[in-house]
Order: structure tokens, then C-alpha cells, then sequence
């Protein structure tokens, strides 16, 4: 069972004298946040602290580089030995109050059985004292989860700071003051010229802008993961760095925003290109009904877990190269705050087919570790939590596409545009032309008998589309097998194809169980949706490499009574 400790607003009738600060760290200062709207009109800013992102922001933001420290955060108890109290200041837009919540995920249950303190705090920067030793623990408590803030009204905006004042015993380095970036230095200006990995052919490039100028529809698209949805950027849908990319590309062409120039945005949290592949039509072509002219690729942070080792990745450059609207692709290598991505691994899909590449880490990386004024961006300015950008990051992002732009605008045309049906994939494009497959498709090589799986699934990740703040839920076409279902008949779909990937629900939920995918008879996967730990969307190989042939494929619960959720299928043919 939770324990959700509630700290009301307010202080004591009569003043006390003055206690000396403890030394303390930020987690967050002056964070900048935004309340996606809920359904009844209220709003919440979620800011997860799992996964090393609390060790992370202590290190960037609070600047602690003592290691035995940052291990003291790892879970709840011993975080109890480090931390004495919680500071919370908020400074919301319009002076409301806020409720703060940090949530504690159980080990029963992440989202239900751990500790959640509460406190509603006045939205005018005074700092709010919690102090851990006022919180009724749970027994349950197993790693710091979430920080929430709830506001009375979605979209709404305010300045955060959280900081951890620390037992006796324990030190925290003097904070340092952020000067701001100088957008306009020759020292900015230098960063963002190494963003350029590789100009590429520009032939395509300068159709699009030829078609924007002379007022034709232009779409400018975006597929990613979850900095291109747009996170960390406040407000995710006109501060991320896709949006910010489609208005530099209008000011070159000339053109007014939303005028005959068209913006979609697909990025799905936590996901790689292995499911870019099966929902780009669904994402990007919108089902046959947008062919675009420019589309911006960004997996490069997302890709460690893809099983092909990039093959999928090469796969879906093909794909969208080759596919409708024939558009300009452009390769955007995003970068976490340990200064990795996949870069290297990646980049040699844009060399063979000679593409327009941008590497964020070439840009900033170096530069973290100039001092005073060598340096143009602090981490702690660019990165919000260890995974995606602030504001100022996607624009740093996006002007390193916007300079790759300016460049291909002003050069001499190339004098035609890359065959790569001509080049031999690099990687490997053997799922170059997946399609997805859900509930409401027909094809004349699939037939499928659902069984038990018969139910559909309304809790599903969603995300912010295009210029979209309210959230789209992804995969809405589902089959699901409920545990209070008596039924026990397997999930059964014959197929003609090469290689098949299923889309799966992942989930924290302990009603959630795990299932095994057979391949005539044989039985090919089991999948555990609890390994990623979150309600997720992920897509698997169920087998590959095989000729085109019809092949019988069953889902399997290992218990019955428990919940399983196939969101669909990419059928390679």
C-alpha cells in the first residue's frame, strides 16, 4: 500500500529564530515547465527521476562529482541517509499555487505501492521546506520515481527550482551562476558550424525550397524519438527542435508559418527506428494522405536496443528515400549528457547515400569542458533531464539544421540526386519495405482469428503530434486479451511474407503477463512487457531472412489470467 504524506501550504502562527541552511544541491533550478492539459481541464509537468535521470541532474545541476553521493540517490532508503529535506520554489505565471508531488515507485507495484509526499506550494518563490523526517515512509519504497506538478488549469507555466538539503556530515559544492547563451557570438556561431557532418546532395533540398517559394504545399516531416515528441522543450510543441527547424526553414524560403508550408511531427518516446519502420506510413504519410518533401531522421540515441545493429535503421532511410513525395532526407544525431550516441555506427548510411547529416555531439561536446568564457553552453543549459534538451539545446539542435539548410539553399545545384536503389545498404535493408498491420487492416495475404484476444486496450502510450499540446494515443487499433476473460484461445494470423516484426504493449502493471509467439508450430519469442518497466510501445523480429512464403503465427499467454496487448504487426514483403 502507498504512503502519500500531504504537506498543506502556509507556516507557523508565530515566527521562529532563524535555522541555519543546510548544504544542499539542486536537482532542478529555475526549470521552466509546462502542464499538458488533462481531461478535465486540469494540467500536470511529469519529470521522471528513474533510470539514473536524479543521479544525472545531480550531477549536471547540482554539480556534485562525488560518486559516493550520487550512489546514495539510487534508491529510497539510502537516500534517506543523504537527504535531510526537500526545498520547493515555484514561480508560476499567473501566481496560482502548484502542488508538488514526489512519488516514490513501490517494488510491488512501481506506480501504486511506494510513498508519494505531497505539497501544495505557493506559486509566488518562496521556497517550501519538506523535511523527510515529517514522512511516513512506506516499507514498500523502492527507487525515487517522479516529480510531478499539478496546476488548476492545462497549460499553464512556471519557473522551478527543487533542491536536496543534505543530513549532517554530507557537503554539496557552491552553486554556480548560469550566464546566458550568446546566440549572436562568433563563438556560438562556431558550434553551430560543426554540427555539419556531411552536406549531402542538395538536389532535393532545393526542390522543396523551389516548391515553397513559388506557394506550392511544402511539408517539412519529422520521425524520432522522444526529443523529436518534442521533450524537455517547454512548450513541447513550438519550442522542440523539429518546430523550430520547420520556421527556419520558412524564413529561408520566405514564407509565412502554416502558410503553403506544412509541418508534421511523429516522435514517439523511448522508441527506435525498428518501430519507425512499422508506423511511418501511420506517422508520417499519414496513410497515403501527406507525401512529403523534407524528412528529418533523429534514432540516434534511441538505437542501442534495435537488434539489427542498424540495419533497421539503414532500412528506414531506404524506405522513406524511396517512398512517396521521393523527399529529401536529412540524419540528425542527437546526444545524452554522457556525450554518447550512435553516430558512428549510423553515419554510414548517410555517407553511402550521400545525405545531409547533423551531429549535435560535434557541436557541443567539446565545448562542456572549456572553462569561463571558451564556453557557449553550460550541460546543465543544454540538457534538461540526462536524455533530451532544454530549450536552449533544441535550439541548438535545430540551428544545426537550419545552417545545413542555408548551405544546400546557397550552393550550386548538384546535378542530379542519389539512385540508391543503385547503392548496396551499407548496414542492410531487408525490412525496407514493412507496412503496419492492426485491427483495422485488410490485406489479401493476411487472415487473422483473434480468439481470446478480443478486447481492445485503452491505456496506451501517447504522445504530442505535429503542433499538438493535448496527447495522441498511439496504436488505438489493438487486440487485447483480458485475464477476466475465460477464453484461452490463442491470438492466430496466417501470413505471407519475408520477416515479420509484432508491436507489443510494455507495462509496469503486475496484471500485465508474458506471452510466447509461435512460428508454425515452433515457437520463436517470449515477450516480458515488465522488462522496460513503463507503458510503452516497442516492436520485435518474430523471424527474418525467410522466403516469401504463407506461415501461421500464434500469441500464447503463459497465464491466462493475466493482460496482453498486441498493437499490431510489420509485415515485410
Amino acid at each position: 500500500m502507498s504512503s502519500t504524506v500531504v504537506f498543506g501550504k502556509g507556516g507557523p502562527k508565530a515566527p521562529k529564530d532563524p535555522t541555519k541552511k543546510r548544504p544542499g544541491f539542486c536537482i532542478m533550478r529555475n526549470k521552466r515547465i509546462a502542464a499538458s492539459p488533462m481531461p478535465d481541464g486540469t494540467g500536470v509537468c511529469y519529470i521522471f527521476e528513474s533510470d539514473g535521470r536524479l543521479l544525472d541532474s545531480a550531477r549536471l545541476v547540482g554539480g556534485i562529482s562525488d560518486e559516493s553521493v550520487i550512489d546514495l540517490l539510487k534508491t529510497v532508503e539510502s537516500m534517506k541517509k543523504l537527504v535531510h529535506s526537500i526545498g520547493v520554489t515555484i514561480e508560476s505565471d499567473d501566481g496560482s499555487d502548484v502542488k508538488f508531488v514526489f512519488q516514490m515507485y513501490g517494488k510491488t507495484n512501481p506506480y501504486v505501492s511506494g510513498t508519494s509526499i505531497e505539497a501544495l506550494v505557493t506559486g509566488d518563490g518562496m521556497e517550501y521546506l519538506i523535511p523527510f523526517s515529517d514522512v511516513d515512509w512506506s516499507d514498500d519504497d523502492n527507487v525515487p520515481g517522479q516529480i510531478r506538478f499539478h496546476f488548476d488549469k492545462g497549460g499553464s507555466f512556471a519557473n522551478v527550482t527543487v533542491r536536496l538539503y543534505l543530513n549532517d556530515g554530507f557537503t554539496a559544492p557552491a552553486e554556480e551562476d548560469d550566464s546566458p547563451v550568446n546566440f549572436d557570438s562568433p563563438e556560438y556561431k562556431a558550434i553551430i558550424e560543426k554540427s555539419l557532418m556531411n552536406k549531402g546532395n542538395n538536389v532535393r533540398i532545393k526542390k522543396a525550397f523551389a516548391k515553397a517559394r513559388k506557394g506550392e504545399d511544402v511539408t517539412i516531416a519529422f520521425i524520432g524519438g522522444s526529443i523529436t515528441q518534442g521533450a524537455g522543450a517547454v512548450p513541447i510543441n513550438t519550442e522542440c527542435y523539429a518546430y523550430k527547424t520547420f520556421q527556419g526553414f520558412c524564413d529561408i524560403a520566405g514564407r509565412g508559418y502554416e502558410d503553403n508550408v506544412h509541418f508534421i511531427k511523429g516522435g514517439i518516446g523511448g522508441t527506435p527506428s525498428e518501430l519507425g519502420l512499422c508506423r511511418y506510413e501511420r506517422d508520417i504519410l499519414r496513410n497515403g494522405a501527406v507525401t512529403p518533401d523534407v524528412v528529418v531522421v533523429e534514432f540516434a540515441v534511441n538505437d542501442e536496443g534495435d537488434e539489427t545493429k542498424g540495419e533497421c535503421y539503414d532500412s528506414l532511410v531506404r524506405k522513406i528515400y524511396n517512398g512517396p513525395g521521393a523527399p529529401a532526407v536529412i540524419l540528425i544525431f542527437a546526444v545524452f549528457s554522457n556525450d554518447w550516441n550512435l553516430q558512428e555506427r549510423l553515419n554510414p548510411v548517410g555517407y553511402a547515400y550521400n545525405l545531409p547529416m547533423v551531429s549535435t555531439l560535434d557541436s557541443v561536446v567539446d565545448q562542456f569542458t572549456y572553462k569561463d568564457d571558451k564556453r557557449v553552453v553550460k550541460k546543465s543549459q543544454f540538457f534538461y533531464d540526462c536524455f533530451h534538451p532544454t530549450n536552449i539545446g533544441h535550439r541548438i539542435m535545430a540551428d544545426g539544421i537550419i545552417n545545413l539548410l542555408k548551405i544546400a539553399d546557397t550552393s550550386s545545384p548538384d546535378k542530379e540526386e542519389v539512385d540508391i536503389t543503385a547503392i548496396k545498404p551499407p548496414i542492410g535493408g531487408e525490412f525496407e519495405n514493412t507496412k503496419l498491420f492492426d485491427r483495422v487492416c485488410s490485406e489479401s495475404f493476411v487472415t487473422v482469428d483473434a480468439g481470446s484476444f478480443s478486447d481492445t486496450d485503452e491505456v496506451l502510450q501517447a504522445v504530442e503530434m505535429d503542433l499538438n499540446l493535448t496527447h495522441t494515443k498511439t496504436f488505438v487499433n489493438n487486440w487485447m486479451h483480458k485475464g477476466t476473460n475465460p477464453d484461452t484461445t490463442p491470438f492466430s494470423m496466417d501470413v505471407e511474407c519475408t520477416a515479420l516484426f509484432i508491436v507489443v504493449k510494455d507495462s509496469a502493471d503486475p496484471a500485465d503477463g508474458t506471452a510466447a509467439v509461435y512460428v508454425d508450430g515452433e515457437k520463436a519469442l517470449n515477450y516480458d512487457p515488465h522488462v522496460v518497466g513503463w507503458c510503452h510501445s516497442n516492436a520485435v523480429i518474430v523471424f527474418r531472412g525467410g522466403e516469401l512464403k504463407r506461415r501461421h503465427i500464434e500469441v500464447r499467454l503463459d497465464d491466462w489470467t493475466k493482460n496482453f496487448t498486441i498493437l499490431g504487426f510489420g509485415i515485410v514483403r
